[in-house]
């Protein structure tokens, strides 16, 4: 519910009919609306939230329509550490546990720059792994490490697990700032995973 001083919004029907008029917007099947464009009234907080592994909740149920999730997806800003849901009239503020994304698979290719790795979110976009779509690794509470893929203006996928071990498994040893570290080249740049003698002394 909006809070006093806050325009009320129309619930999920209404936010889903702005999302597809917003998915319009777009120049092709594939494209994103201009969320970055948009600047309008916020409008309260909707009951969504995302949960770690990837799945939305609208008032604590699953949204069990892919095709809805996707749309979702198209719409989601992040400003100030907080996840909106954004369209040329509204914005809605909506609960992400962890990241919003999932990356769930990888795939290597070489390109001049040598090895180039792209990686499918759990909606279906396939991002490039590069300097502007950078991986980032965060030490967890276990003292293991998580990695999180950039996919565009502040929004972030998780790597599952499974596609972490694929990354461990292409890993190599470099010095970055006069420290050997360990990490994975992808797209001309070098992201570093964890000191490299840390590393050999834990094995």
């Amino acid at each position: 519910m909006a809070k006093q001083g806050q325009i009320p919004h129309q619930g999920l029907e209404g936010l889903t009919a702005a999302a597809r008029d917003a998915a319009n917007a777009g120049s092709g099947e594939k494209s994103l609306p201009p969320v970055h464009l948009w600047n309008p009234p916020f409008c309260g907080d909707l009951d969504i939230r995302i949960a770690g592994d990837g799945t939305w909740f609208y008032m604590g149920t699953p949204i069990g329509r892919p095709a809805l999730v996707r749309l979702f997806s198209t719409i989601l800003k992040r400003e100030d550490g907080k996840h909106f849901l954004v369209t040329p009239v509204e914005k809605v503020g909506i609960r992400v546990d962890d990241a919003p994304f999932l990356a769930v698979e990888m795939r290597q290719e070489n390109d001049e720059s040598g090895r180039l790795l792209r990686f499918r979110t759990n909606v279906d976009d396939w991002v490039v792994c590069d300097a502007a779509h950078p991986l980032r690794f965060k030490t967890a509470a276990d003292g293991g490490l998580t990695p999180y893929l950039h996919v565009r203006a502040d929004l972030w996928a998780k790597v599952t697990r499974a596609v972490y071990y694929d990354l461990v498994d292409i890993s190599e040893e470099r010095v970055v700032d006069g420290r050997p570290m360990f990490g994975v080249a992808s797209g001309g740049a070098f992201f570093a995973m964890a000191d490299a003698e840390q590393v050999r002394a834990a094995l």
